[in-house]
């Protein structure tokens, strides 16, 4: 078999093994744009000084050796803070009874019930298109006469590393509430 014919079976089979995982929550389709809540989960975090896009591969690595050493599988998406770095694995429901311990370097966390606004996109997981759709999602909620911002955005991606670039799904979320709505003044007689 050629290595064109290679590329390509590899190419469907790698996001068809992605689907395996357990998702904590449905994806927003690269291109949409949507309201939605995610749901209150367990997840687990490690955490560096600077930036996230500074040095990621090593908070994936603590967290990829945590799961290994508790035996917790592995699910989707990957929650991404940005300013400081930080990377969530959400817990999923097979692993929730287990008594997850904190270590130096993960800590295990429970994230509350959270409505936000979710941009989907399709590229590589780099600084510069994050800030892209986190520019763009926050053009929307300006002009929005229903929503909010409240809380920072962080980025929630779907796909490993072996997948390539133009092929991984990512999202952009913004933590939201509604906004007030003006009460009428009464006409006073």
């Amino acid at each position: 078999m050629n290595t064109t014919a290679l590329l390509c079976i590899a190419a469907l089979a790698i996001p068809a093994a992605a689907q395996a995982y357990e998702k904590a929550f449905a994806p927003t389709k690269p291109g949409a744009l949507e309201v939605k809540i995610i749901p209150e989960r367990t997840l687990i975090v490690a955490q560096q000084e600077g930036r996230y896009f500074d040095e990621n591969n090593r908070l994936f690595r603590d967290l990829f050796r945590y799961i290994k050493d508790n035996d917790v599988s592995m699910t989707v998406p990957v929650k991404a803070d940005i300013d400081p770095g930080k990377m969530y694995f959400y817990i999923g429901d097979g692993d929730l009874e287990k008594e997850l311990k904190d270590t130096d370097a993960v800590k295990v966390v429970m994230v509350p019930e959270t409505k936000v606004m979710s941009m989907g996109v399709r590229g590589s997981y780099s600084e510069k298109n994050f800030r892209q759709a986190r520019d763009k999602l926050a053009g929307h909620l300006e002009a929005s006469e229903e929503w909010k911002q409240s809380g920072d955005a962080y980025a929630i991606y779907w796909n490993g590393p072996f997948v390539p670039g133009f092929m991984k799904r990512f999202e952009v979320h913004v933590p939201i509430e509604p906004v007030p709505k003006k009460k009428k003044k009464e006409k006073s007689e």
